[in-house]
């Protein structure tokens, strides 16, 4: 089942392609150069990205410093894990500390002058923020391509409606073929594109979530990856457990 709502995932004439969920090598759970992923952007007709690694700025602060030769625009930023779940703040020149609660790093991120954008809500198995902790952000990730049914991505559509939150679309990529499959169409003009503006616009909610899904292969081949990561650190506890060693003096080791 494909979600009703995909239109067509060519742009407008006289908008900015964005993606702002976007990863490389900087993360546990990626292995893709940043120069992969500005040629893939170029290649597919993208206009912006933003890097997002997970809890890691340096690959996104050589996306920024790249992205020119590659005829883009960079916004540096970062995948938060946060004490309720993930966070992309978009536009941060550092990381902020992980491990705080979404409100409060809501308020550092804007501070450091970035937009704080709840990726893929709700969704528990990924990290998404509960409804009831979001109290206030710059922006809700409706349109992910890792949503295989739709589902998820149009309650994150109704709830982003009803708050009046700017829509945005990311590819969450992790390899260099799903780079802009879903993006976040600006209405600004590509002449104007660059880190002031592109931020101003998803502030200001001038975007359309556009694209399509991650094709269900690839789905199927990142949710078994995630998987096996997660049995793997569970045996890997479990192994930890049962060979500490408790001695006389009440260390473990």
């Amino acid at each position: 089942m494909v979600d009703a709502d995909w239109p067509d995932d060519e742009s407008s004439d006289g908008t900015v392609a964005f993606d702002p969920h976007v990863h490389t090598e900087g993360s546990y759970d990626a292995a893709v150069p940043v120069e992969r992923v500005l040629e893939r952007a170029q290649a597919v007709g993208l206009d912006a990205l933003c890097v997002t690694d997970h809890d890691t700025i340096d690959e996104s602060l050589r996306a920024v410093d790249l992205a020119s030769s590659f005829g883009l625009v960079a916004i540096p930023g970062v995948e938060l894990s946060t004490a309720d779940g993930h966070l992309l703040a978009l536009g941060v020149d550092e990381c902020p500390e992980p491990g705080r609660p979404v409100a409060e790093s809501v308020r550092t991120v804007r501070d450091m002058g970035g937009l704080a954008i709840v990726p893929h809500p709700f969704q528990r198995s990924r990290h998404g923020i509960r409804r009831r902790d979001i109290v206030d952000c710059d922006g809700i990730e409706v349109r992910n391509a890792w949503s295989m049914t739709g589902l998820r991505n149009r309650s994150a559509r109704r709830f982003a409606r009803a708050c009046s939150y700017p829509k945005i679309g990311g590819s969450d990529a992790h390899s260099t073929a799903t780079v802009g499959l879903t993006y976040t169409e600006l209405a600004l003009d590509p002449d104007r594109a660059d880190r002031t503006t592109v931020l101003a616009a998803v502030r200001d909610g001038d975007t359309r979530a556009r694209g399509v899904p991650a094709p269900r292969r690839r789905y199927l081949r990142k949710f078994a990856a995630s998987a096996g990561r997660k049995t793997g650190s569970a045996v890997a506890g479990l192994g930890r457990r049962f060979l500490r060693v408790d001695h006389p003096d009440g260390r473990s080791s």
